[in-house]
């Protein structure tokens, strides 16, 4: 659920942040490639939506290096660059796909969504796990066939625990999926957004694993 927006533009970043944010995932914003590399060799990222024109040094050489480091995080580039040659570049230096500008807002969540279901292995776009049923493309939750509302963080926590079957995860792990760097976030914050979450769904549907973290189990 964080993203790595690596824009140089002011105006279309600033759109791509209000959009990403209202459909709940948690952006950081750099506009230079060496920004990026230092925030891709410090971070982890659920996927970079990235620029080519970049200044200083440039997106293509920014995914170049993350692939040459292993850094397998799926990559969506985005760029006025329209030739045949710059997308078969583009997609041979390791991207996951390849976006043409102007592009529509809608069509980018679309892509987004597609890049980290295949990443996280799922060809289903619904999410299944025993009594609970997530649709992140109307991000509608139910829970033994009933609708549950969610805020934003709570939906992001869920989401993440879904999408990792039977894996448990700490909080730090979460905190890092949920905030991005400008984020201020409570020692507690976890833990309150998970009681929630317990009160909405069932007080057993997510497990404690004392000294580890949290696992989903519905």
């Amino acid at each position: 659920m964080r993203v790595l927006l690596v824009e140089d533009d002011e105006m279309i970043g600033e759109a791509v942040v209000d959009g990403l944010k209202s459909e709940g995932y948690a952006v950081d914003w750099v506009k230079d490639g060496g920004s990026a590399t230092i925030a891709l060799d410090t971070t982890s990222f659920g996927i970079v939506i990235l620029d080519l024109g970049l200044p200083g040094k440039d997106g293509l050489n920014v995914l170049k290096d993350m692939r040459r480091k292993k850094n397998h995080t799926p990559v969506l580039i985005t760029t006025a660059r329209d030739t045949v040659n710059d997308k078969i570049e583009g997609l041979d230096a390791g991207a996951d796909d390849y976006l043409i500008k102007p592009y529509d807002l809608d069509e980018l969540n679309a892509r987004v969504r597609a890049l980290l279901r295949r990443s996280a292995g799922r060809a289903d776009p619904i999410i299944e796990r025993g009594r609970l049923t997530i649709n992140p493309t109307t991000r509608e939750v139910l829970f033994d066939g009933q609708s549950i509302i969610l805020s934003s963080k709570e939906y992001a926590l869920l989401f993440a625990l879904a999408e990792r079957k039977g894996i448990v995860l700490s909080r730090a792990q979460l905190e890092e999926k949920l905030y991005n760097y400008d984020s201020l976030i409570g020692s507690n914050a976890i833990y309150v957004h998970i009681h929630h979450l317990r009160k909405k769904l069932s007080e057993d549907s997510i497990k404690t694993v004392r000294g580890v973290g949290y696992i989903l189990e519905t």
